[in-house]
């Protein structure tokens, strides 16, 4: 396939794509441990970090899994009860909607469910995000997109084979969509990150692509940030020392601050305009090379190349003309160690 021009999607208020500022989510996940106090700690948190969105996660356990399914080794128990013990209520989710809204944050959940996605559209969320484990059910995805609200779809643990299933299921259905990036593993090592998949699939499908960031720290943020992510997404929580499998690989508050402001630093840094930039004049007038006297130089003198040489400041004609003042005649007399100018010149 061709490279594409990248398009924009609008999420709500908020244009993302080439051109938009980084759409940035505090990725919440299950991390409120079920507590709704906890929740709208993380709401707050989120808010005062400058992210432009919050996203739990939506779990109707008994519509989204089988009770003695696997479970990942990271997860410790049964991802079943683990997900009832967990899951933020229909009402925590109205409440904590109404407090994004009231901290000029976005409200966004993951559904992983045909109900889940039926329940959040009926409060009112202005996209939807799926997970990578939701990626292959084209069912799923296909029941979602039928919604005809923008969707963020993650593409962990997949195949380009099974990303472009979902993407042609989605298509069909005439729903705007951004990817995401990512590598399922917690943390996830450098190695595995394959950050050029960012550029890859925006070339392949000319839609908005982010990063959903699963190492620690906030080195790959940045760099998928300068490598043209336009969504950023990582899980965070109040404190590391909460209990849950997700807690020790998110970013605390302060931490999440930091990344914001760097990735929009980042963003302010990005241009490809080579020129002079405002403040840089000073700084060429002081460190620039003129042509200079080297010696004293009698008027009507011949000026010969032991006369003359390249020195600072950068204010006179610049060193690049050195040979051509070489050869001219003196029209005055100019004493030694003197910025040459053109008048000096017959």
């Amino acid at each position: 396939m061709a490279t594409m021009d990248v398009g924009t999607l609008k999420i709500g208020a908020r244009d993302v794509g080439p051109g938009a500022p980084c759409f940035i989510i505090a990725e919440a996940g299950i991390n409120h441990n079920g507590d709704t106090a906890l929740a709208a700690e993380l709401v707050d948190a989120a808010a005062e970090a400058g992210a432009d969105a919050i996203k739990f996660q939506t779990h109707f356990p008994e519509h989204e899994m089988l009770r003695g399914g696997a479970t990942a080794a990271y997860v410790g128990e049964s991802l079943f009860d683990l997900l009832t013990r967990t899951a933020l209520s229909r009402d925590g989710h109205v409440e904590m909607r109404d407090r994004a809204a009231s901290r000029g944050i976005m409200f966004l959940s993951t559904p992983f469910s045909r109900e889940a996605a039926d329940f959040l559209d009926s409060i009112g969320v202005p996209a939807f995000k799926t997970g990578s484990g939701e990626l292959t059910n084209l069912p799923l995805q296909q029941h979602i997109a039928r919604k005809h609200k923008p969707m963020i779809i993650s593409t962990g643990m997949s195949t380009p084979e099974e990303i472009d299933r979902t993407v042609q299921v989605v298509r069909a259905e005439g729903t705007p969509f951004a990817l995401m990036h990512c590598t399922s593993t917690y943390p996830t090592p450098y190695e595995h990150v394959q950050l050029g998949c960012i550029t890859w699939l925006q070339d392949l499908y000319g839609v908005p692509v982010g990063f959903s960031d699963h190492t620690l720290g906030s080195f790959m943020a940045f760099a998928a940030a300068a490598n043209g992510a336009n969504i950023f997404e990582k899980h965070f929580t109040t404190s590391r020392a909460l209990p849950g499998p997700d807690q020790q690989g998110s970013m605390e508050p302060r931490e999440l601050a930091e990344l914001v402001r760097g990735i929009r630093a980042i963003e302010q840094a990005r241009g490809a305009t080579k020129t002079i930039q405002p403040g840089e004049q000073d700084v060429r007038n002081m460190a620039h090379h003129s042509v200079v006297s080297v010696r004293d130089i009698a008027a009507g003198a011949v000026i010969t190349a032991g006369d003359v040489w390249a020195k600072r400041p950068g204010t006179g004609i610049p060193a690049r003309l050195l040979g051509d003042i070489v050869g001219r005649k003196a029209a005055r007399a100019i004493a030694k160690d003197s910025l040459i100018a053109w008048t000096d010149l017959a």
